[in-house]
């Protein structure tokens, strides 16, 4: 199917469009610039703190997840450093490619968030990214995070009652395999993968999982916008 013939494009925001891992490891440097950590080993304890069933909202849950690796990783731990960590959200950049590929998308689809990011967050990563959506949900809109079926229901409902489109008319864009990827497509929902760690070592900070066959793959949304003016 050509992708000029959908007529909204959602998109996971946190690793797709805006650049956590550079965020966080930023961050890292910046209070303990003397400790000699990877960026796999801050990256490994990261993910391995997300998992845990004591994860609440994100980013907020971010405090939490400091105070959790900070000791194993030997790293300096207070209220004031896991708390900076959180609120370094407002700062964290947006991969190079974002921006440009999102004005030129816009211009032939709705653009929808579909973050489990929080809706404080969300106006930051908007704000990065030149505030090119449509619609903006978040999880405090879902009530709910990804791969929770239950935010695409959500969404689906939105979109419909905002421009009547169903759900073959929409494009899930994402990074995630583990949050978006794998339940879009049982869902039946048409998925673009931003394969944004190709050919870099492990997971990162995104959560494992198992391979889902997307119906698109793309290493960066430059790629798949690209693709779209081509006429693909």
């Amino acid at each position: 199917m050509a992708l000029q013939h959908f007529k909204v494009l959602t998109f996971d925001v946190v690793g797709t469009l805006i650049d956590f891992e550079r965020g966080m490891l930023d961050y890292l440097r910046a209070v303990a610039p003397a400790q000699a950590v990877s960026d796999e080993d801050f990256l490994a304890a990261y993910r391995k703190a997300r998992k845990s069933p004591d994860a609440n909202w994100y980013p907020d849950d971010l405090e939490r997840c400091w105070h959790a690796v900070a000791p194993g990783l030997g790293l300096p731990d207070s209220p004031a450093i896991a708390r900076g960590l959180r609120d370094s959200v407002r700062e964290w950049p947006a991969f190079a490619d974002s921006v440009e590929a999102l004005q030129r998308l816009r211009r032939r689809f709705r653009l929808v968030t579909m973050t489990n990011a929080q809706d404080w967050a969300l106006k930051h990563f908007s704000r990065t990214l030149g505030r090119p959506f449509d619609l903006e949900l978040s999880c405090d809109d879902a009530l709910c995070e990804k791969p929770d079926a239950r935010y695409f229901a959500y969404a689906r409902g939105r979109i419909e009652g905002a421009w009547g489109w169903r759900q073959p008319d929409t494009l899930h864009v994402a990074q995630s395999q583990y949050h978006d990827i794998g339940i879009a497509k049982r869902l039946g929902l048409a998925t673009a993968w931003i394969e944004r760690r190709q050919g870099m070592k492990g997971p990162g900070g995104t959560l494992e999982s198992e391979h889902t066959q997307p119906d698109y793959h793309f290493r960066t949304l430059a790629e798949l916008a690209d693709a779209v003016d081509a006429g693909r």
